[in-house]
């Protein structure tokens, strides 16, 4: 009789079910154990809830600043002295059922497609429970919510159990009133005043969304600008638009607590100043879900934060235990989750595996305008781990940005000096994560300035600045080499 290798993964987000999908596919026998539903938060909490919330922000944006310049008449009865109001509105009660049916109907669709490939799916908590056997076999204790368990035993096991909002002891969420990411999908009625307390990537995203469905937004940052972790460019030109559309930045302002108050909610910050708003979203970060799954028990280190250690094939310290996604703090990224537990099994089983390079990795901050990365960044050039050039060039010049209406924004790439080889890039646009591929192609197969240059692009396009850009680069290399 033939062995069959038995594969247990804990977690069914991007980490746990492209895992799945790749060990049946490669003939294993999967199951994956998994509380909430497959598509893990970035399905059902995170991802693709609120980007559906941001799309229809997105077009309120697009229509508010656009329409008058483009020549568009909105022909309504809105008396004379009114005129100036706001034209259109947004139901979000509706626009949230959109977002619930969306994403459930997203997870429905990854669970047929892991049954469909032969993984059984087991609704429940996994934890480790001891060491390896004799054997090299593991122990995967589920208990389901009625309270019963079942034990499983895996040739590998794969931890993929994301994580959950962090909470500040003095401002805990209540679901009605004070907020975190997870919970906003529940209200009925628009935001009044909606204070935002966190700046990176989640804060940045859903105090640009509730603006432009019309909310009144104050921003409270404990850094000196918004997304600190991105390039300083683009957060320049993404807080010049937040205030220019009446949002309140407060740079330099830490929350430290947030209460009820009848129908308001009161934020104090450190240095004694108190905001009030009608509702506060906590975006302050995340926790990894390792707790109470017996990890540090069955031999799997974990650092200071809770994270899981793992290396570029997504092993943890504990043989035959690997891990994947926001559990390993490595980029809380699908697409990162994805790879890191499609390369766990590729490695276990034996397959071809190319280690994790987190220098191709492309990202995108769902704001408007949209802020796409790609490689190394401005902070690694001037902090000296790379010699480059930069160009950017602002999205004003370009004919298809005059003809949309677009002001804001702009493609900035990064080269080696002396080959012209592609390592990074920036784009700050209106879609820019579909506008990064190219240079996400440039930096993946180390391509040039050059060949990026003399690539046809399309006449008028938000893409030619990409070239435009490339043949200013490789215009100075050539200079310099004269």
């Amino acid at each position: 009789m033939e062995y069959v290798t038995r594969i247990v993964i804990i977690g069914g987000g991007p980490g746990g079910y492209e895992a799945a999908l790749v060990a049946a596919q490669l003939g294993a026998e999967v199951t994956v154990v998994d509380c909430d539903g497959l598509g893990g938060a970035s399905v059902l909490t995170d991802c693709v809830p609120s980007k559906t919330l941001i799309a229809t922000a997105e077009v309120m944006t697009t229509f508010d600043s656009s329409y008058e310049e483009l020549g568009i008449i909105v022909a309504d009865d809105t008396p004379p002295m009114e005129q100036a109001a706001r034209v259109v509105g947004v139901d979000l009660g509706k626009v949230n059922r959109r977002v619930k049916r969306l994403a459930l109907a997203q997870s429905h669709d990854i669970t047929a497609s892991v049954t469909r490939a032969g993984a059984r799916v087991l609704r429940g908590r996994g934890r480790l429970e001891g060491m390896q056997a004799l054997d090299g076999s593991r122990k995967v204790v589920v208990r389901a919510a009625d309270g019963t368990e079942e034990t499983l035993v895996a040739d590998a096991v794969l931890i993929a159990t994301g994580g959950h909002p962090r909470e500040l002891p003095d401002a805990r969420p209540d679901g009605e009133r004070i907020l975190n990411w997870t919970q906003v999908y529940d209200l009925n009625e628009l935001p009044e005043e909606l204070i935002v307390v966190g700046s990176g990537v989640t804060g940045a995203e859903f105090a640009g969304a509730y603006q432009a469905l019309g909310s009144k937004v104050t921003l409270v940052s404990s850094r000196d600008r918004v997304l600190p972790g991105e390039d300083p460019d683009a957060a320049a030109v993404l807080e010049d638009v937040f205030r220019r559309r009446g949002m309140n930045v407060m740079a330099r302002s830490r929350a430290q607590s947030a209460k009820r108050v009848g129908d308001l909610v009161e934020v104090t910050l450190a240095d004694g100043r108190v905001i009030t708003g009608s509702h506060c979203l906590m975006a302050v970060g995340a926790v990894p879900n390792t707790a109470g799954m017996g990890l540090e028990d069955a031999g799997v280190r974990l650092r200071e934060s809770g994270h899981i250690w793992t290396d570029k094939v997504s092993r943890t310290t504990a043989p035959g235990v690997y891990a994947a996604g926001d559990v390993t703090g490595v980029f809380a990224l699908a697409s990162v989750a994805a790879m890191q537990g499609r390369i766990a099994m590729y490695h276990f089983l034996g397959d071809a595996v190319a280690p994790l390079n987190l220098k191709t990795v492309s990202s995108n901050v769902f704001t408007d305008p949209e802020i796409a990365t790609v490689g190394y960044t401005q902070a690694d050039v001037d902090a000296g781990k790379i010699d480059a050039r930069a160009v950017k060039l602002p999205l004003l010049r370009n004919p298809r940005a005059k003809m949309q209406g677009i002001r804001d924004g702009f493609v900035k790439i990064f080269c080696r000096p002396g080959t012209g080889i592609v390592v990074g890039g920036v784009v700050v646009a209106p879609r820019a994560s579909e506008l990064i591929h190219p240079i996400s192609i440039a930096v993946d197969n180390n391509l040039t300035v050059e060949q990026i240059a003399n690539a046809f692009t399309v006449y008028p396009s938000l893409s030619g600045s990409i070239a435009e850009v490339a043949r200013q680069l490789h215009t100075r290399k050539a200079g310099a080499e004269a």
